[in-house]
């Protein structure tokens, strides 16, 4: 009864993100109940891995005590402070100051959001500040990437690049521009990591050329392109877009939303790429989900330039809970988990992921395996040697989410056929064990669908 109940005023009244509404009402809801270190449970008692962390959030795993913890001491003792007026509470600055801290370089000043929409929102505010009162106002034309994901608020939804998050919105806006994804298992000039690096950097200066040189304000880049497909770039290309982008005087905007605080091996993904950004978005692992948060992290000579420019004046930029106690509590809690054993357990299983599904290559269906750390992918084919997609017919979302939700699993399954992993960091290797087991049962049902098998014929 209880289950039907929340069903029905689910139906009735919670407008769910990213959902075909009517279809959403149709199926109903299903509606998780608990959480204990890399499992969920349902409402029915069905117990699953969670192989996507939520929403690529829950880097720590469900239950962890410590943060739990962290997060009751700061609401029984101060549960809320605005950062208005000069105001401010020490958990907040204290988070601040640890993330400053192990951030790549001078990325010295964090800005406290809600999550990593606002953040890239809160850049494009940013930079755009900082051109106009530094006598370049025409500075104001902004480049992101193909198959890129920047948030679904209204002006990140146009940095974003996948068509879904612009049909009915009038987005993307005329100072919003695309260049190709790296996407090596599909890109025109072949899967060789110099000619990838090389092309990506010929389309950036080709489009600067084009918008003109002093036009153009900033570049946005994930380290690794999430929503997109979990799409890695080649070794280096992070860095020749970033060195690119120093000498075409743009900025460089790493947007670490969702490779932030250990999904690919290293707190930051940048740490790897081995470069500095003038600007990088963090959220997600920031809490681990367990409260929303982002942060916008800036390098000194950026933010220096700005308080110098506004003077005596504010900048009119915020939100009601920017640096809210609780959650910065809470992220004070998940950094020390990571550090402390996270970190490196997570480095370990994602060695175990990697391994276990390219295990699954010679599946009929597996077309391609990529990824870096816990952020893993598999693209699914019904000609491996075309690379021909799975076909619409098949509905690759909602039926291999289904199937995997059955074998008790839970993954990001793409409309593209591509299957998305980024299990919380301290699975252990059992739970890898379960992810590839419960991920070639689904793949096996697939090759059963009627479509697939008549686009295979």
């Amino acid at each position: 009864m209880l289950s039907n109940s929340l069903i029905e005023l689910d139906r009735a009244h919670l407008v769910h993100p990213v959902s075909a509404y009517r279809v959403h009402e149709k199926a109903g809801v299903r509606v998780l109940q608990s959480g204990e270190g890399a499992t969920v449970t349902d409402i029915t008692g069905h117990r699953m891995i969670d192989g996507f962390s939520g929403l690529w959030c829950v880097n720590a795993g469900y239950g962890q005590k410590a943060i739990i913890d962290a997060a009751l001491r700061q609401l029984q003792e101060l549960p809320y402070a605005t950062g208005y007026f000069g105001l401010g509470s020490e958990s907040a600055i204290r988070l601040a100051a640890e993330l400053a801290e192990r951030a790549p370089g001078d990325l010295d000043h964090v800005y406290f959001t809600l999550g990593g929409s606002d953040a890239v929102d809160s850049t494009v505010r940013f930079i755009r500040y900082y051109y106009t009162k530094t006598g370049r106002p025409e500075k104001d034309q902004f480049i992101s990437l193909e198959s890129g994901y920047h948030g679904s608020s209204t002006v990140g939804a146009g940095l974003t690049a996948l068509p879904l998050f612009h049909d009915g919105f009038g987005v993307p806006y005329d100072w919003q521009h695309k260049i190709p994804s790296h996407y090596a298992y599909r890109n025109p000039v072949g899967d060789n990591p110099a000619d990838i690096i090389a092309a990506s950097v010929a389309a950036l200066r080709k489009k600067v050329d084009d918008l003109g040189g002093n036009r153009v304000a900033a570049f946005y880049a994930e380290p690794i392109q999430g929503s997109g497909g979990v799409l890695v770039p080649p070794a280096g290309w992070m860095k020749a877009m970033c060195e690119t982008c120093r000498e075409l005087d743009i900025l460089f905007v790493a947007d670490e939303v969702i490779t932030g605080f250990g999904r690919t091996g290293p707190l930051f993904a940048c740490a790897d790429d081995d470069i500095v950004p003038d600007l990088m978005t963090v959220a997600k692992g920031l809490t681990s989900g367990y409260a929303p948060m982002g942060a916008v992290l800036m390098r000194d000579g950026f933010y220096q330039t700005l308080a110098d420019a506004a003077g005596t004046n504010a900048i009119g930029h915020g939100y009601t809970y920017s640096a809210h106690p609780v959650s910065a509590a809470i992220g004070l809690a998940v950094l020390r988990l990571y550090e402390d054993e996270l970190l490196e357990n997570g480095r370990k299983a994602g060695l175990q992921l990697m391994e276990g599904l390219k295990s699954l290559s010679d599946h009929p269906l597996v077309g391609d395996v990529r990824g870096r750390g816990m952020l893993a992918a598999i693209e699914l084919v019904v000609d491996k040697e075309r690379k021909t997609p799975l076909p619409a017919a098949a509905y690759p979302a909602a039926r291999i989410f289904d199937r995997a939700w059955q074998a008790g699993l839970i993954i990001r399954a793409f409309g593209n056929g591509v299957l998305g992993y980024a299990p919380p960091l301290c699975c252990t290797s059992q739970d890898i064990d379960l992810i590839i087991e419960r991920t070639r049962k689904t793949l096996d049902l697939t090759l059963e669908d009627p479509d697939v098998r008549a686009a295979m014929s």
